[in-house]
């Protein structure tokens, strides 16, 4: 049972920048001992409101802000934080030359006179380095650390400096699922010790899993809140995007058992993980490559993409066997990846839209000596934004402006520049929101109408059933099996997973 006054309420929260009207008398409360998610498409109002909470935006007059029922005012981040209000966001702001304790109390240093005493919060912070089960020590150096290990540090930072309020920006975006399942378990402790968690996050299986209510922001607005019984993906998707679920997968049914095969993989590994994988793919068709996390689905597509050496088995594309021993070349023979890391990986942050979908095809488009031809770049950006429905102000802003849904599109830009054959598309909505993923989806099913082969390799199981024809499902290092559906027999998450785990599993054609 939840006590009668709320540790956080927020009421009546407007913020207006110039010609945006981010917030509109937007409520939103937090007990202690919950955790509180908070969903919404990029835009809706999330961040806005956070950083309103944290002190890092003033909000508009008339609003108020209470702690355990009493009115505070936020005046800056360092208001936030005597507030006992912590904010972990996706960048990690942490100084990594610096030790784990000396991280912890970064700005609050312990001294002695006037030098700051670094045996003393390093004795302060290994009790709680403890309590969190943290695997290092005071004295390591953040340096040192993994993504999800310097999570724990913030985490600690948190702990030490006594904050009653935590509030985590998509924390599980670059973690693996086993240190996601421990991030969960590091949650639920400081549930109950009654810190209020606000839980922000676009996946919708952990909010079902740690959330006991959930409110949603759309365009600025509050839209609802929901308790944890009332939780399904039905009512989120309806709340988030204003329509029903059933409209959120495209996939026409497409049955492609007598279509051409456009690309054939046969026997192909890389002799450590991938071993003899064959299988094939067909125009105008779209394939899952499914599998749990390990089991070789990436590793898989780089060694067709030639991002990486195979050992055995060839490529043939369109009948003809390929030589594909590096990416350059199964671009030009008609074969694209789109990585699932598209920010360390694939997109050149500092660089316009322009620059980054063009990229592929600016030697195409230069001028007899090598000189670039910018119209002719202009021109293909400006039909990329509008055929993939790209929102930006202009193609000359810098893509690391853009939302994680405008940067995957731009990132698909550039691929289909290149007028591919096949594609394979890896995680293509990780990290996106819910409006975004449901345009990927349109996009896909598109190229697919088109004539495209394409491969999804996704760990999201209602994506893959969603929108792919047949899935092949990876098992360490090997296709385990294939799944088939019909529009009488569709293909589910069980079956699915039946393959994964290696369960036997009836075949559906």
């Amino acid at each position: 049972m939840m006590p009668s006054v709320p540790l956080l309420e927020m009421r009546a929260i407007s913020k207006t920048f110039p010609g945006v009207k981010a917030l509109a008398d937007v409520s939103f409360s937090a007990y202690g001992g919950e955790v509180h998610a908070l969903m919404g498409e990029n835009g809706a109002g999330k961040s806005t409101l956070m950083k309103i909470l944290s002190g890092a935006y003033r909000a508009d007059p008339g609003g108020e802000i209470r702690i355990e029922g009493r009115p505070v005012t936020i005046a800056g981040p360092l208001s936030g934080r005597k507030n006992g209000i912590a904010i972990i966001y996706q960048e990690l702001a942490l100084a990594p030359n610096l030790s784990v304790a000396e991280n912890m109390f970064l700005g609050e240093e312990l001294r002695r006179g006037v030098f700051i005493d670094r045996k003393a919060m390093a004795a302060a912070a290994a009790p709680v380095l403890a309590r969190l089960d943290a695997p290092f020590s005071p004295a390591t150096r953040v340096a040192e650390l993994s993504i999800a290990e310097c999570q724990l540090v913030e985490i600690a930072r948190a702990v030490a400096q006594r904050s009653r309020i935590l509030v985590m920006d998509e924390p599980t975006t670059s973690l693996s699922a086993h240190e996601a399942e421990r991030l969960f378990a590091v949650i639920r402790q400081l549930k109950s010790e009654g810190i209020a968690v606000v839980y922000i996050s676009h996946r919708m299986g952990e909010v079902y899993e740690l959330a006991d209510r959930v409110s949603v922001l759309r365009d600025g607005n509050f839209i609802g809140t929901l308790m944890r019984a009332e939780i399904t993906a039905e009512k989120l998707v309806r709340m988030m995007v204003g329509r029903e679920l059933s409209s959120f997968y495209t996939k026409a049914h497409r049955p492609a058992a007598d279509r051409r095969v456009v690309l054939a993989v046969e026997g192909i590994g890389d002799g450590r993980r991938i071993r003899d994988c064959s299988f094939v793919v067909r125009e105008g068709e779209v394939v899952g490559l499914s599998g749990l996390v390990g089991s070789g689905r990436t590793e898989l597509a780089r060694l067709v993409y030639g991002a990486d050496h195979r050992t055995t088995g060839r490529v043939v594309l369109e009948g003809r066997e390929i030589d594909v021993a590096t990416p350059l070349a199964a671009i030009e023979a008609g074969i694209v990846y789109l990585t699932e890391d598209r920010k360390a990986l694939g997109l050149f942050l500092d660089m316009t839209i322009r620059e980054n979908a063009t990229l592929s095809v600016i030697g195409a488009d230069a001028f007899p000596g090598g000189f670039l031809n910018l119209a002719a770049a202009r021109a293909r950006a400006a039909a990329a934004i509008k055929a993939l429905s790209i929102r930006a102000p202009s193609a000359s802003v810098n893509v690391g402006t853009l939302s994680g849904g405008n940067q995957q599109k731009v990132l698909l830009a550039r691929l289909l520049e290149t007028k591919p054959k096949v594609l394979f598309l890896d995680e293509p909505t990780r990290g996106i929101d819910i409006g975004a993923k449901s345009e990927i989806y349109r996009l896909i099913d598109a190229l697919a109408r088109d004539g495209a082969a394409i491969v999804v390799i996704s760990s999201e199981l209602p994506e893959i059933v969603g929108i792919c024809d047949r899935v092949l499902v990876m098992r360490d290092g090997t296709i385990g099996g294939e799944v088939i559906g019909s529009r009488e027999a569709p293909i589910t998450q069980e079956s699915v997973m039946a393959v994964a785990t290696g369960a036997p599993v009836r075949e559906v054609a």
